[in-house]
Parts: C-alpha cells; structure tokens; sequence
C-alpha cells in the first residue's frame, strides 16, 4: 500500500482491458441494475433538504437513504473517525462486497475519493483502505492497493493504473472503485459561500449527492467486442480554483489522446459528467468542437447526475460501469466516449467500444 506510482505518469499503456463484475449504490438505487433502470426511466432523487444555505432556503440533495447503508464495524467506532469519513465507509461496503464476492484471493485495489480543494485537509488517504478492508472484510491487496484522491475524474486516473498493474503479468484482476458524499454541513458552507449549491433563486449551481462504484477488471479477451481502451489524461491550467485564464486545453487534449488509443470509430454515446453548472457544459462544448471529426453528428449525450446528483469520486466509475453495461445491453450505442472533470486541473476520458 502506498502512493500514486510516479511510473504510471510515463509508463505507456497499450492493452484494453473488459469488466468482470460491478457494485453499486447511488441515491437512485442499491446496485447498478437499479440505477440504470432509474436512469433510463428518468427517475432521480432530488428533494429540498432539511439543510438551509445562507440565504436560509432549502438545498437541494440527493442522499442515499439511511437504511440502504451498512452499519459501521465495532472495530472502527473508537478511531476517532469524523461523520464523512464514517458515511464514506458505510457507503461503500455493500458496493464492494457486491464485487468480491465471487473473488477467491485478494486483488488489488484502486480507490478514487473525495478530492481535496484548496484551504481543506484530505478526507481519505491510506489508513482509509486499512479502515475499508475491517469494515468489508473483502480480499482486499493491501500491498498493492492505493488512494487517488481525485473527485471526479480521479476513475481514470485508477483505471490506468489498473492497466499497468495488469500487464506487469503479476495480477489476473484489478478492483476500481470511487465513493464520495457531500454531506457535510462544513464543505456544505463553503460552496454555499460559492453559490454553487442548487436551491432557490440559485441555478447556476450542482445538487450534492453521494455515491460508491467499484469495478472488477481483467485484460480484455480477444473474442470480447466491447473493450475499454487506456484513458486519455491532460492538466487544465485555467481550472476552477486557478488564476489561470480557462481555454479549454485540458479535456480537449485528454478526449484527443483517448481516441487516439482507440480504434478511433465515430462515437455514438457520450457519457458526460455534467453536474447542472455552466463550466462543465462550456468545458465539453470546447472539447467537442476541437474533436468534431471524432465525434458522430447524431451522437447522443448522456448525463445521468440529473438523476443522481454529483457524485464527485464516485462519478467516473459509474459513468464507466453505465457506458459498458449498457453497451452489452444494447441501451446504447458504441462507442462510447465517457469523460470527467475535477474541481482543479485533472481532465479524463475514455473509449469504450
């Protein structure tokens, strides 16, 4: 167990890999079966929450409700874990189990969470996958486990690991995972401050939510016709929370590198991580127009956190899981072109198809 290997950032990574297995659990249901029929019937969660903004109106929220949740371990009640850290935990127990059930040694692990912004302290690091393996006790790769605290996009970020954890030959199966939630009432204040939390009189502005996903990876088969390709992965140097001014360099050049890894056919479906705030839609309109000769004129776009909310870490792998499930299912086209983007400068996309 330690940090985000430096060698991933230069080590090219060549092989596509296909899912195994998947869990879930977002607000809209307590596995990916769920969530996916709530999203193709247009179901979502959202309700005037019980937490006032600063103008003393209601936020809007998509929480997962309290009884799908897991009780927390014995063992962790004493460690001094704070309320998010707890709920993290919780979160992403049944989503887990539902992956390793079937696992009969353990795997390695590569945990996207919540993403640190600037003037706050990491919610998640290392001593979180100690903490998730007692509350799991799933077969869990300590040793080759690692934390990516990225939000958003930090999926790709594992999902490249994976892949480089997979061609080394010393690991049959890799477990992605992201489990995030903004319910808390501190970071709820400081977006609030923001006027980035939906509520009324305040529309340029995302619905906090939470989630966990995790993924069961192994190198792709020949014989498989849906494969998921290496992300493509760029800075944004005028990001959110940067005094840089925002041209639209970095998903442009990630979507570019992602086709570019690919069989390159036009994409049908996109799967967008638009959160209801004009940056995203701005982002993907300059990536789009960069990329056209990629993209498929009656291609159609998907994004499914107007069902669920944001969902921060948790957001890339479902997204994936969504795009690749539903593909085999035939819900959607292919390829798929799935992409995120972080509150600071980390851009990823992928080709799936």
């Amino acid at each position: 167990m330690g940090n985000y290997p430096d060698q991933i950032n230069h080590q090219k990574v060549l092989n596509p890999v296909e899912i195994v297995a998947v869990g879930m659990l977002t607000s809209i249901g307590i596995n990916f079966k769920m969530t996916a029929a709530s999203i193709n019937a247009g179901i979502s969660a959202f309700n005037e929450s019980s937490i006032l903004n600063r103008h003393f109106n209601p936020m809007v929220t998509a929480w997962v409700p309290d009884d799908a949740l897991a009780e927390l371990d014995e063992e962790l009640k004493n460690l001094g874990l704070t309320t998010r850290q707890q709920r993290l935990l919780k979160l992403a127990t049944n989503p887990l189990k539902q992956v390793t059930e079937k696992i009969s040694k353990p795997v390695p692990l590569i945990l996207c969470g919540p993403e640190k912004l600037p003037g706050r302290r990491s919610i998640v690091s290392d001593k979180f996958l100690k903490q998730l393996l007692i509350q799991t006790k799933s077969p869990i790769d300590l040793d080759n486990s690692y934390v990516l605290p990225y939000g958003r996009s930090a999926g790709f970020y594992a999902l490249e690991s994976a892949m480089i954890l997979l061609e080394t030959g010393h690991h049959e199966q890799v477990i992605i995972g992201g489990v995030d939630s903004y319910l808390d009432l501190q970071l709820l204040a400081t977006l609030d401050s923001e006027d980035r939390v939906q509520a009324e009189g305040i529309m340029d502005a995302f619905i906090p939510a939470e989630a966990a996903a995790f993924i069961l990876v192994k190198r792709a088969q020949d014989n498989n016709n849906i494969k998921i390709y290496p992300p493509g992965i760029a800075d944004e140097p005028g990001h959110r929370y940067s005094q840089e001014p925002y041209r639209g360099e970095g998903l442009s050049l990630a979507v570019k590198e992602s086709i570019s890894k690919s069989p390159a056919k036009k994409i049908k479906t996109v799967f967008a991580s638009f959160n209801g705030e004009n940056f995203g839609a701005k982002e993907w309109g300059v990536a789009a127009i960069r990329n056209h000769q990629y993209i498929d004129v009656d291609s159609n776009i998907i994004h499914p956190s107007d069902c669920y909310g944001d969902i921060g870490a948790a957001t890339a792998p479902v997204l994936i899981t969504l795009a690749y499930m539903g593909i085999n299912k035939n819900t959607y086209q292919k390829p798929a072109l799935v992409w995120s983007s972080s509150e600071m400068q980390q851009r990823a996309s992928v080709y799936i198809g």
